[in-house]
């Protein structure tokens, strides 16, 4: 039996004639199979692709971490610089805001656009409240937050000895 025998199509798209024991009869085991999956492509064929059902939280961030500061940057096409909210608080840098959808009025058929309120919380270990800038150029925020002294002294390298072997 050769690897073709056992995919249930073949490159002509005819699907079943390769299946092993089936000769021109629908197997039921994958008339069950087929409809199963056609079934899960019906219950979710209306939902809207975004955030939750694409499995990526929005916006998307990256964050650098230097040594004297952190930087993230968020990626908000279609948003102004007064749809969005930067806040520090107590180690935690907060991203929120709100894209409104413009035809809100119109039926879409078909959507993969994400609209509505959103808020991204990062946790900044030892974040400084002071000179934290944010700027927003071409949909695209970066926010620098300075770490405070102490967070940097915080972290002590600890030399490794060779243990001493006794026999």
């Amino acid at each position: 039996m050769s690897v073709r025998d056992l995919a249930p199509w073949n490159r002509s798209g005819d699907r079943e004639r390769n299946l092993p024991g089936v000769q021109g009869a629908a197997s039921p085991f994958f008339t069950l199979h087929r409809e199963m999956n056609r079934l899960f492509d019906d219950v979710f064929r209306g939902f809207e692709t975004s955030a939750l059902w694409s499995g990526r939280a929005w916006p998307q961030i990256e964050v650098e971490d230097a040594a004297d500061e952190y930087r993230v940057t968020a990626e908000l096409p279609g948003l102004e610089e007064k749809d969005v909210e930067v806040l520090v608080q107590d180690d935690v840098l907060i991203l929120r805001g709100e894209k409104l959808s413009k035809t809100e009025d119109r039926n879409r058929a078909f959507s993969e656009r994400v609209y509505g309120r959103f808020e991204r919380r990062i946790a900044l270990d030892g974040a400084s409240q002071a000179n934290v800038r944010a700027e927003f150029r071409n949909g695209v925020l970066t926010v620098t937050v300075p770490k405070a002294a102490l967070s940097q002294q915080r972290v002590k390298r600890i030399p490794i000895n060779a243990a001493a072997t006794t026999h």
